[in-house]
């Protein structure tokens, strides 16, 4: 039987079960945080732990992004020419897309680390 990645899974990470796919989730989590959390032993030796904060600190991003969209166009207007807004406004956008894409797949590794393997529905 094949290990099964649910939609959303990173793809830099092995599926649940499969050898060596602990290691992978803690260097995504990593990835998703301040580099200055690797300096944290309690980081390093507890994915646990670490998934918790990736997805505490990801959440804060996500919100973030949502404050930025909301505002960038009352910020920018008669700032910088109305095509360098919407410019902006696209990038926060797409910042806001890929973070819910990292949300979602920080929370995967987050219930696989707590024991919840997910399997493929028919």
């Amino acid at each position: 039987m094949t290990a099964f990645r649910p939609p959303g899974w990173p793809d830099s990470v092995r599926p649940p079960g499969a050898e060596g796919w602990e290691e992978g989730a803690v260097a995504f989590l990593f990835d998703c945080c301040p580099a200055d959390f690797r300096a944290y032993p309690v980081l390093r030796r507890h994915p646990l732990v670490l998934a918790r904060f990736a997805a505490h600190f990801v959440e804060g991003q996500v919100r973030s992004s949502t404050e930025g969209l909301a505002q960038i166009r009352s910020d920018l207007q008669g700032q910088v020419p109305a095509p360098v807004v919407e410019q902006a406004a696209q990038a926060w956008l797409e910042q806001a897309a890929r973070l819910v894409r990292t949300k979602r797949a920080v929370g995967l590794l987050d219930d696989a680390l707590h024991g919840q393997v997910p399997h493929a529905r028919l």
